[in-house]
């Protein structure tokens, strides 16, 4: 990000640059709210710049800069020790962040870890953790949102288990590559399996078809995360390695899920612990439709998800939902016989299909309105 003030109109600071910038323009911090900033380099500007109603959450900061920050009337959340994760962040993660010491193994990365301390802080009913979780999701709500500002978001759901090397994971790679071509933000789960295909197939989209072809090859030496994350992961970093300028887009995983690692071909990972918050908060942002290929209890609960304020319009005009799949979601799980029927007679009755190929996705999320 460029060195500018705060760019945002409640008035936060998420850089050094912003903070350098906001001081040199303005000469005020006053009502600003600077987040995770490390500012232990700027005690002469903190000590001689007036800080009244601001509030620092998370800034390392010298004592003396503290104390004279408190005294103009600002609020200070100093930072919170031996914890994996940084509560008061201000942008989403990035794979290299969230998978750093890989080489060590899975267990020593930072997703790992805060997957553990989820785990034991969880089982302990401690209230300092549950309140940590609760600063952290929403603090990754708000940088999303920024994120996203803007963007015209499609959302591909699927299910994790969904492997690489096949058939159908190269599918649902070609359409995530289409999506991006055409435009839209790729929004995912964030997990393995379907999710990783969709951003595989954005990361993939400025390149040739021979890219993904080898991507696919590659990443086939390791279909599961299951034996060993570690494998599964680093496959994934070597076609990084190989092809680094990839697309963007979004994977919005879960620690709720730990046993699922997020896949490293998302380049914008809003990772959470709440499952709720994530679940709903994924789906809301997919402001230009959703996609969802063949998945088991977790997909059909996103349909439904997607379906109930599309029926009640609560978040304005039903967005397009296209399932992909007939026999899917017509004999196996059959969820489009009830989604037609809650339609019916409903603005939302346009705005959903069944498609068999998931090639015809893209052309029917156009025609939805996408």
């Amino acid at each position: 990000m460029p060195a500018h003030a705060a760019h945002h109109n409640d008035r936060e600071i998420e850089s050094l640059d912003e903070f350098d910038a906001t001081v040199s323009a303005r000469a005020t911090l006053a009502g600003y709210r600077v987040q995770a900033v490390d500012l232990t380099d700027r005690t002469r500007e903190l000590l001689t710049t007036d800080a009244a109603g601001a509030v620092f959450l998370g800034c390392p900061m010298r004592e003396d800069a503290a104390a004279k920050v408190r005294a103009d009337g600002a609020m200070v959340f100093p930072p919170v020790p031996d914890l994996p994760f940084d509560p008061y962040r201000g942008l989403v993660y990035s794979p290299d962040e969230l998978f750093a010491s890989l080489p060590d193994g899975y267990e020593a990365t930072p997703d790992a870890l805060a997957y553990a301390w989820f785990q034991q802080t969880k089982a302990d009913g401690d209230i300092l953790a549950s309140m940590l979780r609760s600063v952290h999701d929403d603090s990754i709500s708000d940088a999303l949102d920024e994120l996203l500002r803007g963007a015209r978001v499609v959302g591909v759901m699927g299910g994790h288990a969904m492997a690489r090397g096949t058939e159908a994971y190269a599918g649902a790679a070609r359409l995530g590559r289409e999506l991006a071509r055409a435009g839209f933000t790729v929004a995912t789960g964030g997990g393995p399996g379907a999710m990783e295909a969709a951003n595989l197939g954005a990361y993939a989209a400025p390149y040739d078809d021979a890219m993904l072809a080898e991507s696919l090859r590659l990443l086939a030496k390791a279909p599961k995360f299951t034996p060993s994350v570690t494998e599964w992961a680093s496959a994934a970093f070597e076609v990084r390695a190989q092809w680094p300028k990839g697309g963007a887009s979004v994977g919005i995983p879960t620690w709720f899920y730990g046993h699922e690692p997020p896949n490293p071909f998302a380049s914008h990972i809003a990772k959470y612990f709440a499952n709720a918050t994530r679940e709903d908060g994924l789906l809301a942002r997919c402001t230009a439709g959703v996609v969802f290929l063949p998945g088991a209890a977790g997909t059909v609960q996103e349909i439904f998800d997607n379906a109930t304020p599309n029926y009640y319009e609560s978040r304005g005009e039903p967005t397009p939902m296209v399932l992909v799949d007939r026999a899917h979601w017509t004999e196996r799980l059959p969820t489009w016989p009830l989604l037609q029927a809650l339609a019916r007679e409903r603005s939302m009755e346009s705005r959903i299909a069944l498609v068999d190929r998931i090639e015809e996705a893209p052309g029917v999320l156009k025609r939805l309105g996408g």
